[in-house]
């Protein structure tokens, strides 16, 4: 059976979605314990070589890494949804969807000196989802590579980026770079072709 295709819809490189208003979001995450972050990442269902030193705290998560449209609320999720589900929509609405749904939704804490290494996502899950970003904080030293080149993400500002290309990030500043990181879909598009043959010979 051949690779899944990608969603057409999907960026092949980085789109800018514009501002959206972070400011009650980053004011609670700056305030989150240590002790927090430590407990939310050593529970996270995200654990990838690729990611190195990066700590999570994933709010959304899918059922299964072959198929993006089953998904579950994580222990995190009713005690931020008020904070991030403004975020999300406005970050997404310029996307149109009458019913978009958020099947993986984290937050990500990369310190200084961090590393994320190159990497594609690779799991079918990936292939049909937006993957946006919404940088809390940053600093001049955090350098992305998406869609080809070496960029620098404003807070406040959402991008869909290229999750299916090679992609890498690298920490070089002093301070945290943290960014709400999500997916979302159009549950009224139709499934690619190849997804039940797929689920199917995966059983």
């Amino acid at each position: 059976m051949s690779a899944p295709a990608a969603n057409p819809r999907k960026t092949t490189s980085v789109r800018p979605l514009g501002a959206v208003d972070i400011e009650a979001l980053r004011a609670a995450v700056l305030a989150t314990p240590e002790a927090v972050w430590a407990a939310e990442n050593a529970s996270k269902p995200n654990r990838f070589e690729a990611l190195g030193a990066t700590r999570h705290i994933v709010f959304r998560f899918i059922d299964s890494p072959r198929d993006w449209r089953g998904s579950h609320d994580r222990p995190a999720w009713p005690a931020w949804r008020d904070l991030l589900t403004p975020v999300l929509d406005a970050a997404v609405r310029d996307y149109g969807y009458a019913r978009g749904v958020f099947p993986r939704v984290m937050l990500a804490r990369m310190p200084p000196g961090g590393v994320i290494h190159p990497h594609i996502d690779a799991n079918p899950a990936a292939k049909w989802p937006h993957k946006i970003h919404v940088p809390l904080t940053t600093n001049p030293g955090v350098v992305s590579f998406f869609g080809g080149e070496e960029r620098s993400f404003s807070v406040g500002e959402a991008v869909e980026v290229d999750n299916l290309g090679p992609h890498w990030v690298r920490n070089d500043g002093q301070t945290d770079r943290i960014h709400l990181i999500f997916e979302y879909y159009d549950a009224d598009q139709p499934d690619p072709m190849w997804l039940a043959p797929f689920l199917a010979a995966a059983r």
